[in-house]
């Protein structure tokens, strides 16, 4: 593929997925897998990861990972291409339905659309989760402490910095 065509299939792609992206950006992470590692081969699985962990730890909006993903296919110009497609049709679709939200404060079908799409975002977060443990989880030891994360997670209060402290003990001990 030329310079071109990959910037216009990234805009392109990124801007399916932007009308998908109901929750954030991450939701649609598996989606992105698919498109930049195993259809495209423009990246590994481990530097989908590494992209995608580096830009959670950086400082910033939770929707850098798309311009660290543009960036590595075609650099700059790849960042712009998938940022432009991320966020373009979704801010559209957002500011309109804003915009007739507030015209009708008082009409049910913005609570509603609202709920409706809340258990979609939580499905699009699981496949997520499972996408990226998928990637990185190759041994029993690492398989347990994402297990027991989750489980801690849903079961308890246990602040999630402490579970990361976890997953950083583990790390240092050798286990993952």
């Amino acid at each position: 593929m030329s310079t071109p065509e990959i910037l216009r299939s990234l805009l392109g792609h990124f801007g399916m997925l932007s009308l998908l992206s109901i929750g954030g950006g991450a939701t649609t992470i598996p989606d992105m897998h698919r498109y930049l590692v195993e259809a495209n081969g423009w990246m590994t699985d481990q530097q989908f990861s590494a992209l995608y962990a580096i830009s959670q730890a950086s400082p910033g909006p939770n929707v850098l990972f798309v311009a660290l993903f543009g960036w590595q296919v075609a650099g700059p110009q790849g960042t712009f291409a998938a940022m432009t497609g991320m966020v373009g049709p979704s801010s559209i679709i957002a500011l309109g339905f804003e915009y007739f939200a507030g015209r009708a404060p008082h009409a049910r079908w913005p609570n509603l659309i609202k709920k409706g799409l809340s258990a979609l975002t939580i499905g699009l977060l699981m496949s997520t989760g499972w996408l990226l443990a998928a990637s990185v989880d190759h041994s029993w030891t690492a398989i347990a402490v994402t297990l027991l994360t989750v489980w801690l997670m849903l079961k308890t209060k246990v602040h999630p910095l402490a579970l990361v402290a976890l997953g950083a003990g583990a790390g240092l001990l050798g286990l993952v």
